[in-house]
């Protein structure tokens, strides 16, 4: 299976929206083992929400959609949407 998922930077509290065919809580381990310059940057990350799909591309798309609204849709508010999420996960 893929997943589409979000993590929030404890440090400074942006969000990182990727796409993984690994387990999310996995992949967002290795994130905070500072595997890329980004990651090492900003960690430790929490994961606040996902979304997992059968297909590779649906994943991908939703991926997309996601990294493209916070700028381009005022009403969609990445604060709310991450306020309504943070608390739901381990």
């Amino acid at each position: 299976m893929f997943s589409t998922y979000l993590a929030k930077s404890l440090r400074n509290g942006k969000v990182y929206v990727g796409f993984t065919e690994k387990e999310p809580f996995d992949r967002v381990s290795e994130h905070n083992k500072g595997v890329n310059k980004w990651s090492k940057r900003n960690k430790p990350f929490k994961l606040i929400y996902f979304e997992k799909y059968y297909c590779k591309s649906d994943g991908r798309l939703r991926e997309r959609y996601y990294k493209q609204a916070w700028p381009k849709r005022p009403w969609f508010s990445k604060e709310k949407f991450v306020h309504c999420f943070a608390s739901d996960t381990r």
